[in-house]
Protein backbone atom coordinates (compact mmCIF):
# COMPACT_ATOMS: atom_id res chain seq x y z
CA UNK A 1 0.00 0.00 0.00
CA UNK A 2 1.65 3.34 -0.70
CA UNK A 3 2.35 5.74 2.00
CA UNK A 4 2.02 9.17 1.58
CA UNK A 5 4.22 11.82 4.00
CA UNK A 6 3.26 14.65 4.88
CA UNK A 7 3.55 17.10 7.98
CA UNK A 8 -0.49 17.81 8.80
CA UNK A 9 -3.94 16.32 6.80
CA UNK A 10 -6.44 17.99 7.17
CA UNK A 11 -10.02 15.19 7.12
CA UNK A 12 -12.74 17.35 6.09
CA UNK A 13 -12.88 20.14 3.51
CA UNK A 14 -16.07 22.34 5.07
CA UNK A 15 -15.41 25.95 5.89
CA UNK A 16 -13.22 24.75 8.95
CA UNK A 17 -11.35 22.14 6.35
CA UNK A 18 -10.85 24.55 3.95
CA UNK A 19 -9.98 27.49 5.83
CA UNK A 20 -6.93 25.29 7.06
CA UNK A 21 -5.55 23.83 4.11
CA UNK A 22 -5.47 28.04 2.68
CA UNK A 23 -3.43 28.73 5.61
CA UNK A 24 -1.56 26.14 5.60
CA UNK A 25 -0.40 26.24 1.87
CA UNK A 26 0.17 29.92 2.19
CA UNK A 27 2.44 29.57 5.30
CA UNK A 28 4.92 26.77 3.46
CA UNK A 29 3.80 24.04 4.97
CA UNK A 30 3.52 20.14 3.55
CA UNK A 31 0.08 19.54 3.99
CA UNK A 32 -2.65 17.52 2.67
CA UNK A 33 -6.55 17.60 2.69
CA UNK A 34 -9.21 15.16 1.66
CA UNK A 35 -12.71 14.34 2.08
CA UNK A 36 -15.26 12.26 1.88
CA UNK A 37 -17.31 14.18 -0.88
CA UNK A 38 -17.14 17.25 -2.79
CA UNK A 39 -18.21 20.96 -1.87
CA UNK A 40 -21.73 21.64 -0.44
CA UNK A 41 -24.22 19.85 -2.28
CA UNK A 42 -27.01 22.14 -0.37
CA UNK A 43 -26.76 25.30 0.73
CA UNK A 44 -26.63 24.56 4.65
CA UNK A 45 -25.06 27.01 6.42
CA UNK A 46 -25.56 30.73 5.44
CA UNK A 47 -25.33 33.56 7.81
CA UNK A 48 -21.28 34.97 7.56
CA UNK A 49 -20.42 37.29 10.48
CA UNK A 50 -18.12 39.98 10.55
CA UNK A 51 -15.11 38.13 11.97
CA UNK A 52 -15.70 35.19 9.66
CA UNK A 53 -15.36 37.82 6.66
CA UNK A 54 -12.28 39.03 8.22
CA UNK A 55 -10.31 35.70 7.74
CA UNK A 56 -11.67 35.69 4.46
CA UNK A 57 -10.81 39.51 3.52
CA UNK A 58 -6.98 37.88 5.16
CA UNK A 59 -7.33 35.01 2.71
CA UNK A 60 -7.79 37.18 -0.67
CA UNK A 61 -11.51 36.34 -0.98
CA UNK A 62 -13.68 39.01 0.66
CA UNK A 63 -14.87 40.51 -2.11
CA UNK A 64 -15.23 37.49 -4.14
CA UNK A 65 -17.56 35.89 -1.18
CA UNK A 66 -19.82 39.29 -1.30
CA UNK A 67 -20.32 39.26 -4.97
CA UNK A 68 -22.15 35.88 -4.74
CA UNK A 69 -23.37 36.37 -1.28
CA UNK A 70 -26.61 38.25 -0.26
CA UNK A 71 -25.45 41.84 1.01
CA UNK A 72 -25.72 42.66 4.03
CA UNK A 73 -28.45 45.82 3.75
CA UNK A 74 -30.73 43.28 1.90
CA UNK A 75 -30.54 40.97 5.19
CA UNK A 76 -32.73 42.74 7.68
CA UNK A 77 -36.35 42.73 7.20
CA UNK A 78 -37.04 39.90 9.35
CA UNK A 79 -41.16 38.94 8.79
CA UNK A 80 -43.25 36.54 10.42
CA UNK A 81 -46.48 35.52 8.97
CA UNK A 82 -49.33 33.75 8.30
CA UNK A 83 -47.62 32.63 4.70
CA UNK A 84 -46.01 34.71 2.47
CA UNK A 85 -49.30 35.82 0.83
CA UNK A 86 -50.95 35.59 4.42
CA UNK A 87 -50.86 38.38 7.17
CA UNK A 88 -47.63 39.63 8.13
CA UNK A 89 -48.04 39.01 12.34
CA UNK A 90 -44.93 41.11 13.54
CA UNK A 91 -41.07 42.41 11.45
CA UNK A 92 -37.90 43.15 13.39
CA UNK A 93 -35.15 44.67 11.92
CA UNK A 94 -32.08 41.69 11.96
CA UNK A 95 -27.83 41.06 11.62
CA UNK A 96 -27.55 44.74 12.61
CA UNK A 97 -29.06 46.23 9.73
CA UNK A 98 -31.46 48.94 12.33
CA UNK A 99 -30.93 52.11 12.41
CA UNK A 100 -30.22 51.66 16.00
CA UNK A 101 -27.50 49.01 15.41
CA UNK A 102 -25.95 49.53 11.63
CA UNK A 103 -23.82 52.22 13.30
CA UNK A 104 -22.32 50.20 15.59
CA UNK A 105 -21.66 46.80 12.93
CA UNK A 106 -20.19 49.09 11.14
CA UNK A 107 -17.42 50.76 13.81
CA UNK A 108 -16.60 47.11 14.80
CA UNK A 109 -14.94 45.68 11.59
CA UNK A 110 -13.48 46.88 7.99
CA UNK A 111 -15.92 43.95 7.28
CA UNK A 112 -19.80 43.41 6.43
CA UNK A 113 -21.80 40.40 7.58
CA UNK A 114 -23.39 38.73 4.40
CA UNK A 115 -25.53 35.80 3.81
CA UNK A 116 -23.30 33.16 1.94
CA UNK A 117 -24.88 29.56 1.25
CA UNK A 118 -22.60 26.66 2.01
CA UNK A 119 -22.83 25.58 -1.43
CA UNK A 120 -21.37 28.84 -3.11
CA UNK A 121 -18.86 29.57 -0.22
CA UNK A 122 -17.50 26.13 -0.44
CA UNK A 123 -15.91 26.18 -4.01
CA UNK A 124 -14.66 30.09 -3.69
CA UNK A 125 -12.43 28.99 -0.67
CA UNK A 126 -11.61 25.55 -2.83
CA UNK A 127 -10.41 27.51 -5.71
CA UNK A 128 -8.55 30.12 -2.82
CA UNK A 129 -6.99 26.72 -1.53
CA UNK A 130 -5.66 25.45 -4.48
CA UNK A 131 -4.39 28.89 -5.50
CA UNK A 132 -2.53 29.21 -3.13
CA UNK A 133 -0.75 25.72 -3.63
CA UNK A 134 -3.21 23.48 -1.46
CA UNK A 135 -3.18 19.59 -2.27
CA UNK A 136 -7.04 18.98 -1.42
CA UNK A 137 -8.31 15.81 -3.28
CA UNK A 138 -12.01 15.31 -3.17
CA UNK A 139 -14.05 12.19 -2.82
CA UNK A 140 -10.98 10.47 -0.35
CA UNK A 141 -12.77 9.02 2.46
CA UNK A 142 -10.45 8.15 5.38
CA UNK A 143 -11.10 5.15 7.00
CA UNK A 144 -9.27 4.92 9.88
CA UNK A 145 -6.53 7.27 11.99
CA UNK A 146 -4.24 5.74 14.33
CA UNK A 147 -2.34 7.73 16.61
CA UNK A 148 1.38 6.83 17.66
CA UNK A 149 3.87 8.64 20.03
CA UNK A 150 5.55 9.82 16.48
CA UNK A 151 3.10 10.39 14.04
CA UNK A 152 -0.51 9.63 12.76
CA UNK A 153 -1.17 7.00 10.15
CA UNK A 154 -4.60 7.47 8.55
CA UNK A 155 -6.29 5.01 6.39
CA UNK A 156 -7.50 6.95 2.99
CA UNK A 157 -10.05 4.92 0.60
CA UNK A 158 -10.26 7.24 -2.75
CA UNK A 159 -14.52 7.01 -3.87
CA UNK A 160 -13.23 6.86 -7.22
CA UNK A 161 -12.06 3.31 -6.93
CA UNK A 162 -8.39 3.89 -7.01
CA UNK A 163 -6.35 1.81 -4.53
CA UNK A 164 -6.35 2.80 -0.84
CA UNK A 165 -3.23 4.57 0.63
CA UNK A 166 -2.10 5.66 4.08
CA UNK A 167 -1.15 9.03 4.69
CA UNK A 168 2.22 9.45 7.83
CA UNK A 169 1.73 13.22 8.96
CA UNK A 170 2.86 14.65 12.31
CA UNK A 171 -0.33 16.05 13.25
CA UNK A 172 -4.12 15.24 12.11
CA UNK A 173 -7.01 18.23 12.00
CA UNK A 174 -10.46 16.43 11.86
CA UNK A 175 -12.81 19.10 10.20
CA UNK A 176 -14.94 16.23 8.83
CA UNK A 177 -18.21 16.89 10.43
CA UNK A 178 -20.79 15.52 13.40
CA UNK A 179 -19.65 12.09 11.98
CA UNK A 180 -16.00 12.69 12.42
CA UNK A 181 -13.29 9.87 12.21
CA UNK A 182 -10.76 11.68 13.57
CA UNK A 183 -12.69 11.57 16.53
CA UNK A 184 -13.94 8.37 16.87
CA UNK A 185 -10.51 7.03 16.49
CA UNK A 186 -8.85 9.26 18.42
CA UNK A 187 -11.37 8.67 21.07
CA UNK A 188 -12.61 12.61 21.70
CA UNK A 189 -15.60 12.33 24.02
CA UNK A 190 -18.57 14.84 24.35
CA UNK A 191 -21.00 16.26 26.95
CA UNK A 192 -24.69 17.49 26.14
CA UNK A 193 -27.82 16.07 24.88
CA UNK A 194 -27.86 14.77 20.96
CA UNK A 195 -31.59 14.11 19.56
CA UNK A 196 -33.32 16.59 21.03
CA UNK A 197 -35.87 17.23 17.93
CA UNK A 198 -36.32 16.92 14.46
CA UNK A 199 -36.11 19.20 11.76
CA UNK A 200 -36.06 19.06 7.65
CA UNK A 201 -34.19 21.21 5.42
CA UNK A 202 -35.61 21.55 1.92
CA UNK A 203 -33.87 23.37 -1.21
CA UNK A 204 -36.92 25.13 -3.13
CA UNK A 205 -36.97 27.20 -6.42
CA UNK A 206 -39.87 29.55 -6.24
CA UNK A 207 -40.05 32.91 -7.22
CA UNK A 208 -41.16 34.74 -4.02
CA UNK A 209 -40.44 38.47 -5.77
CA UNK A 210 -44.09 39.81 -5.10
CA UNK A 211 -43.86 38.78 -1.32
CA UNK A 212 -40.44 39.73 -0.45
CA UNK A 213 -38.71 42.45 -3.21
CA UNK A 214 -40.39 45.06 -0.59
CA UNK A 215 -39.39 43.83 2.47
CA UNK A 216 -36.38 41.80 1.70
CA UNK A 217 -34.45 39.79 4.36
CA UNK A 218 -32.22 36.93 5.13
CA UNK A 219 -34.85 34.68 7.27
CA UNK A 220 -38.67 34.95 6.65
CA UNK A 221 -40.90 32.94 9.53
CA UNK A 222 -44.17 31.37 8.33
CA UNK A 223 -46.64 30.15 11.00
CA UNK A 224 -48.88 28.20 9.93
CA UNK A 225 -51.31 26.11 12.11
CA UNK A 226 -53.29 24.49 8.79
CA UNK A 227 -50.16 22.29 7.65
CA UNK A 228 -48.46 19.18 8.89
CA UNK A 229 -46.00 22.08 9.84
CA UNK A 230 -46.61 25.06 11.91
CA UNK A 231 -43.58 26.27 11.85
CA UNK A 232 -41.14 26.84 8.87
CA UNK A 233 -38.07 28.77 8.62
CA UNK A 234 -36.90 30.11 5.00
CA UNK A 235 -33.70 31.11 3.77
CA UNK A 236 -32.99 33.53 0.84
CA UNK A 237 -30.74 31.79 -1.26
CA UNK A 238 -30.89 34.31 -4.42
CA UNK A 239 -32.63 36.91 -4.29
CA UNK A 240 -35.73 36.18 -4.46
CA UNK A 241 -36.41 32.91 -6.08
CA UNK A 242 -34.20 30.11 -4.64
CA UNK A 243 -34.46 29.32 -0.65
CA UNK A 244 -33.60 26.95 1.90
CA UNK A 245 -36.53 26.32 4.20
CA UNK A 246 -36.84 24.45 7.52
CA UNK A 247 -39.76 22.80 8.45
CA UNK A 248 -39.42 21.99 12.40
CA UNK A 249 -41.23 18.70 13.21
CA UNK A 250 -42.30 17.40 16.48
CA UNK A 251 -41.50 14.02 15.09
CA UNK A 252 -40.99 12.25 11.61
CA UNK A 253 -42.30 9.04 9.85
CA UNK A 254 -40.43 8.48 7.02
CA UNK A 255 -43.24 9.32 4.31
CA UNK A 256 -42.64 13.11 5.92
CA UNK A 257 -39.99 12.92 3.65
CA UNK A 258 -42.31 12.06 0.26
CA UNK A 259 -42.24 14.82 -2.16
CA UNK A 260 -46.01 14.93 -2.64
CA UNK A 261 -46.05 15.62 1.37
CA UNK A 262 -42.89 18.13 1.37
CA UNK A 263 -45.19 20.23 -1.13
CA UNK A 264 -47.83 20.58 0.57
CA UNK A 265 -45.94 22.19 3.19
CA UNK A 266 -44.40 24.46 1.23
CA UNK A 267 -47.69 25.58 -0.72
CA UNK A 268 -49.39 25.92 2.60
CA UNK A 269 -46.23 28.27 3.91
CA UNK A 270 -46.32 30.15 0.58
CA UNK A 271 -50.01 30.91 0.40
CA UNK A 272 -50.35 31.38 -3.30
CA UNK A 273 -51.30 28.16 -5.14
CA UNK A 274 -50.29 29.97 -8.43
CA UNK A 275 -46.35 29.89 -7.38
CA UNK A 276 -44.45 27.23 -9.30
CA UNK A 277 -42.29 25.40 -6.94
CA UNK A 278 -39.21 22.92 -7.85
CA UNK A 279 -38.05 20.62 -5.11
CA UNK A 280 -33.71 20.48 -5.41
CA UNK A 281 -32.90 18.66 -2.40
CA UNK A 282 -34.73 17.71 0.84
CA UNK A 283 -32.56 16.58 4.25
CA UNK A 284 -33.94 15.25 7.70
CA UNK A 285 -31.96 16.33 11.18
CA UNK A 286 -31.74 16.37 14.55
CA UNK A 287 -31.21 19.32 17.42
CA UNK A 288 -28.27 18.64 19.17
CA UNK A 289 -26.42 20.43 22.28
CA UNK A 290 -22.89 18.94 21.78
CA UNK A 291 -19.55 20.34 22.58
CA UNK A 292 -16.42 18.33 22.51
CA UNK A 293 -14.66 17.68 26.34
CA UNK A 294 -11.74 18.40 24.35
CA UNK A 295 -10.30 19.69 21.07
CA UNK A 296 -6.83 17.90 21.83
CA UNK A 297 -5.85 14.53 22.01
CA UNK A 298 -1.67 14.12 21.39
CA UNK A 299 -1.13 14.85 17.69
CA UNK A 300 -5.05 14.82 16.71
CA UNK A 301 -7.02 18.10 16.66
CA UNK A 302 -10.81 18.37 16.24
CA UNK A 303 -12.79 21.74 14.27
CA UNK A 304 -15.91 22.44 13.16
CA UNK A 305 -18.97 20.29 13.28
CA UNK A 306 -16.56 17.48 14.72
CA UNK A 307 -15.70 19.85 17.80
CA UNK A 308 -19.20 21.19 18.30
CA UNK A 309 -23.15 20.48 17.30
CA UNK A 310 -25.91 22.61 17.84
CA UNK A 311 -29.08 23.97 15.77
CA UNK A 312 -28.39 26.90 12.98
CA UNK A 313 -30.11 29.60 15.78
CA UNK A 314 -27.66 32.46 15.44
CA UNK A 315 -25.88 32.04 12.55
CA UNK A 316 -22.39 30.78 14.42
CA UNK A 317 -22.06 27.47 12.79
CA UNK A 318 -19.59 28.28 9.76
CA UNK A 319 -18.38 30.98 11.46
CA UNK A 320 -17.42 29.08 14.80
CA UNK A 321 -15.91 26.63 12.26
CA UNK A 322 -13.92 29.00 9.67
CA UNK A 323 -12.45 30.53 13.33
CA UNK A 324 -11.27 27.53 14.95
CA UNK A 325 -8.80 26.57 12.31
CA UNK A 326 -7.83 30.08 11.82
CA UNK A 327 -6.59 29.47 15.65
CA UNK A 328 -5.22 26.35 15.23
CA UNK A 329 -2.98 26.62 12.15
CA UNK A 330 -0.58 29.45 12.69
CA UNK A 331 0.28 27.34 15.84
CA UNK A 332 1.16 24.45 14.07
CA UNK A 333 2.95 26.39 11.46
CA UNK A 334 5.90 27.83 14.28
CA UNK A 335 5.88 24.37 15.84
CA UNK A 336 6.68 22.50 12.88
CA UNK A 337 9.39 24.75 11.96
CA UNK A 338 10.92 24.61 15.52
CA UNK A 339 9.94 28.42 16.53
CA UNK A 340 7.60 27.21 19.50
CA UNK A 341 6.77 24.58 22.24
CA UNK A 342 4.52 21.81 21.97
CA UNK A 343 2.33 23.54 24.99
CA UNK A 344 1.53 26.22 22.24
CA UNK A 345 -0.77 23.69 20.89
CA UNK A 346 -2.72 23.29 24.37
CA UNK A 347 -3.90 26.65 23.78
CA UNK A 348 -6.18 25.80 21.04
CA UNK A 349 -8.42 23.63 23.44
CA UNK A 350 -8.08 26.27 26.20
CA UNK A 351 -9.08 29.02 23.46
CA UNK A 352 -11.72 27.59 21.47
CA UNK A 353 -13.42 25.09 23.94
CA UNK A 354 -15.18 27.76 25.60
CA UNK A 355 -16.01 30.16 22.78
CA UNK A 356 -17.65 26.05 21.44
CA UNK A 357 -19.52 25.71 24.30
CA UNK A 358 -20.49 29.39 24.29
CA UNK A 359 -21.99 29.02 21.27
CA UNK A 360 -23.69 25.43 21.17
CA UNK A 361 -25.56 27.02 24.87
CA UNK A 362 -26.20 30.22 22.94
CA UNK A 363 -27.65 28.60 19.85
CA UNK A 364 -30.05 26.10 21.59
CA UNK A 365 -31.13 28.83 24.38
CA UNK A 366 -32.38 31.01 21.04
CA UNK A 367 -34.35 27.93 19.77
CA UNK A 368 -35.93 28.24 23.34
CA UNK A 369 -36.96 31.84 23.17
CA UNK A 370 -38.43 31.79 20.16
CA UNK A 371 -41.22 29.90 22.54
CA UNK A 372 -41.88 33.61 23.58
CA UNK A 373 -43.39 35.18 20.54
CA UNK A 374 -45.18 32.08 19.63
CA UNK A 375 -46.80 32.00 22.67
CA UNK A 376 -48.88 35.18 22.80
CA UNK A 377 -49.95 34.77 19.36
CA UNK A 378 -51.68 31.64 20.33
CA UNK A 379 -51.81 29.43 17.18
CA UNK A 380 -51.41 25.72 17.16
CA UNK A 381 -51.50 22.85 14.64
CA UNK A 382 -54.44 21.64 13.82
CA UNK A 383 -56.49 24.92 14.08
CA UNK A 384 -59.38 25.76 11.03
CA UNK A 385 -58.30 28.99 9.09
CA UNK A 386 -61.52 30.22 10.66
CA UNK A 387 -59.88 29.83 14.20
CA UNK A 388 -57.25 30.93 12.90
CA UNK A 389 -59.03 34.65 11.87
CA UNK A 390 -60.78 34.69 15.16
CA UNK A 391 -57.65 34.03 17.09
CA UNK A 392 -55.71 37.22 15.09
CA UNK A 393 -58.63 39.49 16.14
CA UNK A 394 -58.01 38.61 19.33
CA UNK A 395 -54.40 39.64 19.26
CA UNK A 396 -54.62 42.56 16.60
CA UNK A 397 -58.19 44.01 17.80
CA UNK A 398 -59.27 46.06 20.68
CA UNK A 399 -58.88 44.81 24.11
CA UNK A 400 -55.45 42.85 22.82
CA UNK A 401 -52.96 45.08 24.32
CA UNK A 402 -51.18 42.16 26.53
CA UNK A 403 -51.15 39.86 23.64
CA UNK A 404 -49.10 42.71 21.69
CA UNK A 405 -46.94 43.27 24.62
CA UNK A 406 -45.94 39.42 24.66
CA UNK A 407 -45.10 39.48 20.94
CA UNK A 408 -43.02 42.53 21.62
CA UNK A 409 -41.46 40.94 24.49
CA UNK A 410 -40.45 37.87 22.29
CA UNK A 411 -38.96 39.81 19.80
CA UNK A 412 -37.07 42.18 22.12
CA UNK A 413 -35.37 38.50 23.49
CA UNK A 414 -35.42 37.19 19.98
CA UNK A 415 -32.78 40.20 19.41
CA UNK A 416 -30.09 38.22 20.88
CA UNK A 417 -30.70 35.44 18.50
CA UNK A 418 -30.81 38.01 15.42
CA UNK A 419 -28.98 41.27 16.67
CA UNK A 420 -25.91 39.32 18.60
CA UNK A 421 -23.25 40.99 17.85
CA UNK A 422 -21.37 40.33 21.07
CA UNK A 423 -21.73 36.55 21.15
CA UNK A 424 -20.37 37.37 16.81
CA UNK A 425 -17.30 39.39 17.98
CA UNK A 426 -16.47 39.33 21.53
CA UNK A 427 -14.72 36.52 22.44
CA UNK A 428 -11.89 36.77 25.18
CA UNK A 429 -9.34 34.17 24.85
CA UNK A 430 -7.45 32.90 28.03
CA UNK A 431 -4.52 30.67 27.70
CA UNK A 432 -0.52 30.50 28.02
CA UNK A 433 -0.60 31.73 24.62
CA UNK A 434 -1.96 35.08 26.08
CA UNK A 435 0.21 37.21 28.92
CA UNK A 436 -2.35 38.75 30.93
CA UNK A 437 -1.47 42.37 32.17
CA UNK A 438 -2.84 41.99 35.45
CA UNK A 439 -5.58 45.09 35.06
CA UNK A 440 -8.87 43.82 36.20
CA UNK A 441 -11.53 42.13 33.77
CA UNK A 442 -13.77 45.45 32.66
CA UNK A 443 -17.78 44.61 33.69
CA UNK A 444 -19.14 45.26 30.58
CA UNK A 445 -21.24 48.33 29.92
CA UNK A 446 -24.16 46.82 27.96
CA UNK A 447 -25.85 43.39 27.45
CA UNK A 448 -22.36 41.45 26.42
CA UNK A 449 -24.45 39.19 23.96
CA UNK A 450 -25.83 41.64 21.97
CA UNK A 451 -23.28 44.49 21.74
CA UNK A 452 -19.27 44.12 20.73
CA UNK A 453 -17.49 46.04 23.06
CA UNK A 454 -14.03 46.84 21.34
CA UNK A 455 -10.12 46.54 23.62
CA UNK A 456 -6.68 46.03 23.67
CA UNK A 457 -6.82 43.90 27.21
CA UNK A 458 -4.70 40.83 26.11
CA UNK A 459 -6.80 38.34 24.75
CA UNK A 460 -9.54 40.17 22.71
CA UNK A 461 -9.18 40.89 19.12
CA UNK A 462 -7.45 43.54 17.87
CA UNK A 463 -10.37 46.43 17.70
CA UNK A 464 -10.73 47.69 14.00
CA UNK A 465 -10.25 51.43 13.49
CA UNK A 466 -9.30 52.93 10.15
CA UNK A 467 -6.18 54.53 9.34
CA UNK A 468 -4.44 56.43 6.15
CA UNK A 469 -1.37 55.20 4.42
CA UNK A 470 -0.30 56.26 1.51
CA UNK A 471 -3.83 58.12 1.01
CA UNK A 472 -5.52 54.54 1.28
CA UNK A 473 -8.26 53.42 3.80
CA UNK A 474 -6.04 50.88 5.98
CA UNK A 475 -8.00 49.35 8.99
CA UNK A 476 -5.85 48.23 12.11
CA UNK A 477 -6.32 44.89 11.21
CA UNK A 478 -4.77 45.11 8.07
CA UNK A 479 -1.34 45.76 9.36
CA UNK A 480 -1.16 42.74 10.93
CA UNK A 481 -0.06 39.25 9.06
CA UNK A 482 -0.93 35.77 9.68
CA UNK A 483 2.69 34.98 9.36
CA UNK A 484 3.99 37.53 12.16
CA UNK A 485 3.41 38.72 15.21
CA UNK A 486 3.14 42.42 14.97
CA UNK A 487 3.59 45.19 17.37
CA UNK A 488 1.65 48.80 17.79
CA UNK A 489 3.17 51.58 19.19
CA UNK A 490 3.36 55.39 18.94
CA UNK A 491 5.06 58.43 17.40
CA UNK A 492 7.22 57.69 20.99
CA UNK A 493 7.58 54.54 20.69
CA UNK A 494 10.93 53.82 18.78
CA UNK A 495 12.21 52.06 21.25
CA UNK A 496 10.09 49.26 20.68
CA UNK A 497 10.20 49.29 17.05
CA UNK A 498 13.97 48.79 17.58
CA UNK A 499 13.14 45.80 20.27
CA UNK A 500 10.90 44.36 17.76
CA UNK A 501 13.45 44.27 14.94
CA UNK A 502 16.26 42.74 17.79
CA UNK A 503 14.20 40.17 18.94
CA UNK A 504 12.94 39.01 15.47
CA UNK A 505 16.54 38.14 14.63
CA UNK A 506 17.32 36.27 17.79
CA UNK A 507 13.74 34.31 18.17
CA UNK A 508 13.75 33.45 13.68
CA UNK A 509 9.69 34.44 14.51
CA UNK A 510 8.90 37.82 12.95
CA UNK A 511 7.63 40.52 15.05
CA UNK A 512 7.04 43.06 12.89
CA UNK A 513 6.98 47.00 14.78
CA UNK A 514 4.19 49.53 12.76
CA UNK A 515 3.95 53.02 14.30
CA UNK A 516 0.68 54.38 14.60
CA UNK A 517 0.25 58.09 14.97
CA UNK A 518 -1.51 61.62 13.77
CA UNK A 519 0.81 62.53 11.08
CA UNK A 520 3.00 59.67 10.84
CA UNK A 521 3.33 57.32 7.40
CA UNK A 522 0.78 54.98 9.25
CA UNK A 523 -1.74 58.18 9.87
CA UNK A 524 -4.09 57.68 12.61
CA UNK A 525 -5.63 60.57 11.31
CA UNK A 526 -9.25 60.39 12.54
CA UNK A 527 -7.54 60.24 16.09
CA UNK A 528 -9.76 56.61 16.57
CA UNK A 529 -6.53 54.70 17.75
CA UNK A 530 -5.32 57.40 20.20
CA UNK A 531 -8.33 56.85 22.08
CA UNK A 532 -9.17 53.19 21.27
CA UNK A 533 -5.30 51.66 21.82
CA UNK A 534 -5.55 51.75 26.06
CA UNK A 535 -1.69 52.15 26.31
CA UNK A 536 0.43 55.69 25.99
CA UNK A 537 1.90 56.77 23.06
CA UNK A 538 5.09 55.14 24.00
CA UNK A 539 3.37 51.84 24.97
CA UNK A 540 2.50 48.73 22.89
CA UNK A 541 0.48 46.63 21.88
CA UNK A 542 1.36 42.61 20.69
CA UNK A 543 -0.92 41.14 18.64
CA UNK A 544 -0.77 37.92 17.51
CA UNK A 545 -0.86 35.48 13.70
CA UNK A 546 -4.94 35.35 14.60
CA UNK A 547 -5.17 39.34 15.24
CA UNK A 548 -5.33 38.68 18.56
CA UNK A 549 -3.98 40.44 21.34
CA UNK A 550 -1.05 38.77 22.87
CA UNK A 551 0.32 41.35 25.23
CA UNK A 552 -0.22 45.12 25.82
CA UNK A 553 2.54 47.82 27.79
CA UNK A 554 0.88 50.66 29.01
CA UNK A 555 4.09 52.71 28.59
CA UNK A 556 7.78 52.91 28.41
CA UNK A 557 10.06 49.87 30.40
CA UNK A 558 13.90 50.41 31.01
CA UNK A 559 14.49 47.75 29.03
CA UNK A 560 12.36 47.06 26.37
CA UNK A 561 14.24 44.32 24.40
CA UNK A 562 14.58 42.10 27.55
CA UNK A 563 10.75 42.59 28.28
CA UNK A 564 9.69 41.49 24.46
CA UNK A 565 12.30 38.53 24.42
CA UNK A 566 10.50 37.31 27.61
CA UNK A 567 6.87 37.67 26.32
CA UNK A 568 7.97 36.02 23.17
CA UNK A 569 9.57 33.08 24.61
CA UNK A 570 6.64 33.08 26.68
CA UNK A 571 3.99 32.89 24.41
CA UNK A 572 6.21 30.59 21.96
CA UNK A 573 6.09 27.93 24.98
CA UNK A 574 10.34 27.80 24.69
CA UNK A 575 11.73 26.60 27.66
CA UNK A 576 12.92 29.34 29.46
CA UNK A 577 12.34 29.60 33.28
CA UNK A 578 13.25 33.38 33.87
CA UNK A 579 11.25 34.02 30.74
CA UNK A 580 7.67 35.39 32.66
CA UNK A 581 10.21 36.89 35.35
CA UNK A 582 12.26 39.36 33.29
CA UNK A 583 8.54 40.49 31.58
CA UNK A 584 7.84 43.33 34.17
CA UNK A 585 11.23 43.64 33.88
Amino acid sequence: METITTDVLVVGAGPAGLTAASLLARSGVDALTVTKYGTANSPRAHITNQRAVEVMRDLGIEQRVQARALPHHLMGKQVFATSFAGRELSRMMTWGTGDDRIGEYRAASPTEMCNAPQHILEPIMLDRARELGADVRLHHEVISVRPDADGVTTRVRPRHGAPEFEVRSAYVIGCDGARTVVGRDGGFEFEGEGGKGNAVTVWIEADLSAYTAHRSGALFVTVTPDSQDLVSVWTCIEPWTEWSTIFIREGMAPNDLDESAVIASIRAAIGDDDVEVSVKHVSPWEFNHLVATGYRRGRLFIAGDAAHRHPPANGLGSNTSIQDTYNLVWKLVLVLQGHAGDALLDSYDAERRPVGRQVVDRANQSVDDMIAWFAPMGLASGMTPTEVDDRLREVFGPGGDEHRAGLLAGLDLMNEQFNAHGVELGQHYRSDAVIDDGTPEPEPTRDPVLHYEPSTRPGRPLPHVWLTVDSDDVSTLDLCGYDRFTLLTGAGGGDWIAAAATVSAELGVEVAGVAVSLGLDVNDVYGHWMRRREVADDGCVLVRPDRIVAWRSPGPVVDPTAVLRAVMKTLLARDEPDAAENIRA
